[in-house]
């Protein structure tokens, strides 16, 4: 999200806004809004402090995609079980949301990854360039014509958008000015970010 899809809008604030400067922490770990470790934080989960302002934009979308050359080489898997033979992008250590895939029944493993890297960036980078079949957000792989999404009415996962601020911080005009456009920007994401 914060790699991907947030520089677009942050650019567009910027433009609206210029004497605000922003600082973006891309991180998979959940910066503490209580202690200040951030203004602004958009989660995966619901925040359950009650000193959160917090908005639930939509959901997003993941999928299971390869580069179309990839799929020319070696084909593409019919079935979750065929997956298991592709060179398979994925993490190096377990985080909340891998957690989450194995409780859905993804069989998950770091020994299951050809590339094992704990970095989204890298990772969706790894499947641009035809490394293998990785995970990606469809709004992030439909800007990318050569990425092929597979499998997909066996492999769909929706995670919930939240946009989370500490209370204290919704009456400061700048921080109030972000946390809107990030509200109307992110929606728009999520409501083209779904699989057809």
């Amino acid at each position: 999200m914060g790699g991907e899809v947030l520089p677009d809008i942050l650019t567009r604030f910027r433009a609206q806004h210029p004497a605000i400067a922003i600082e973006l922490i891309l991180s998979d770990l959940t910066q503490d809004l209580l202690r200040r470790d951030a203004d602004i934080a958009v989660r995966m989960v619901q925040p359950k402090q009650e000193a959160l302002v917090a908005k639930k934009i939509g959901t997003t979308t993941l999928g299971l995609y390869a580069r179309r050359d990839y799929l020319e080489r070696y084909g593409a898997p019919k079935t979750l079980e065929e997956v298991a033979q592709h060179a398979i992008i994925g993490f190096d250590r377990e985080t909340a949301f891998e957690r989450g895939l194995k409780a859905m029944g993804l069989p998950l493993s770091r020994e299951l990854f050809a590339l094992r890297v704990d970095n989204d960036l890298a990772r969706a980078n790894a499947l641009r360039a035809g490394f293998g079949l990785g995970v990606c957000q469809v709004g992030v792989a439909k800007r990318d014509p050569d990425l092929v999404n597979l499998l997909p009415k066996a492999f769909r996962i929706e995670l919930p958008l939240w946009l989370v601020m500490h209370k204290d911080l919704s009456g400061i005009r700048r921080i109030r000015l972000l946390f809107d456009h990030l509200v109307q920007e992110l929606s728009a994401y999520a409501a083209g970010s779904k699989l057809r």
